[in-house]
């Protein structure tokens, strides 16, 4: 089934909206007869169908201690499909949506002695969840970079720049000056015991904090990305997916990942992020040459694994163990 008309099990109501920054708008769902809302942790994200019909994917940023709502920060892309103007134009306070469960392909890990939370632009939203289920006493110490262009058009910083968090929180604004960029190597250069980097961003920053972070353990960095399906490229071009079980093979089209088609055509393929990041859909690369567009595999993974959610093909065909 095409995702953009898959059924949302939630019907709740906007009972906020409010703008956040320059370009961004904060909206809060709650049910319309008051009952709890499926739980989440922090990290999690939903999937919201915005008023034009187009499903998108949005990081929760409220308190998972809160129960009666979940609330989104939307930034709105004048060069998007369309999905986030529909929701910042088209969405007010008292309309209805349709809302998915929640999912989390970023989770924080609870056994961590410290945390290094690295954050762009919006990707604050899965970060400020985070920070806001520590509460008064926070299970490990951490720390906050939250990077971004323009102070007017920066997030929820009122609130991080409280006295109770300030002496964590680095902000810094490059007021779209390259020269100006934060250096992170510092930070990153020596791997610390049990600290967990989390980053969320643009795909720029989580690429370089990727390559800054390569000599870390796997298992201490992790990224989210609101980018679904990896991003698309002008040289992108169709090839074809056979799957090594059956000998089925698909037409993966320009627009379309491996994931997509998969499920279009009935097969049944782990997923969760479907951005890359967290590993759910990793399936054995048989044969072929992939085009690899996750923040997961190392360096002598990429011939022999693939992520069908984000990764496409150099060569005509790839075959997966499937």
């Amino acid at each position: 089934m095409d995702a953009e008309h898959v059924e949302l099990p939630l019907r709740l109501e906007v009972v906020e909206v409010r703008d956040l920054a320059r370009g961004v708008k904060g909206f809060a769902f709650a049910p319309t007869d008051g009952v709890k809302l499926p739980a989440f942790t922090a990290g999690s994200h939903i999937r919201v169908r915005a008023p034009n019909g187009l499903l998108r994917k949005y990081s929760i940023c409220s308190d998972p201690g809160d129960d009666t709502r979940y609330c989104i920060a939307v930034k709105r892309e004048e060069d998007g499909r369309g999905g986030s103007r529909s929701m910042c134009d088209d969405l007010r306070s008292g309309d209805l949506i349709d809302v998915s469960m929640p999912d989390n392909a970023f989770a924080l890990d609870p056994g961590a002695k410290s945390y290094l939370f690295i954050a762009g632009g919006i990707g604050i939203t899965p970060i400020l969840s985070m920070i806001r289920s520590f509460g008064d006493m926070p299970p490990a110490t951490w720390k906050l970079v939250y990077l971004s262009r323009h102070h007017e058009a920066t997030a929820f910083l009122d609130e991080l720049q409280t006295r109770e968090w300030r002496s964590r929180v680095t902000v810094h604004h490059t007021e779209g000056d390259p020269r100006r960029s934060f250096d992170l190597w510092p930070l990153l250069e020596q791997p610390k015991p049990g600290q967990h980097i989390y980053c969320c961003g643009s795909q720029r920053l989580m690429s370089a904090v990727k390559d800054m972070a390569g000599h870390w353990s796997s298992r201490q960095v992790h990224f989210e990305s609101f980018v679904e399906g990896g991003q698309a490229r002008p040289d992108d071009r169709p090839f074809r997916v056979r799957l090594a079980s059956t000998g089925q093979e698909f037409d993966v089209p320009v627009g379309q990942t491996i994931l997509q088609v998969l499920h279009r055509n009935g097969i049944q393929a782990a997923s969760s992020c479907e951005s890359g990041t967290c590993g759910t859909c990793r399936t054995r690369l048989l044969e072929g040459v992939a085009d690899h567009r996750d923040m997961v595999l190392l360096p002598e993974e990429t011939d022999t694994q693939i992520m069908t959610c984000v990764s496409r093909a150099r060569s005509d065909l790839l075959v997966i163990d499937l």
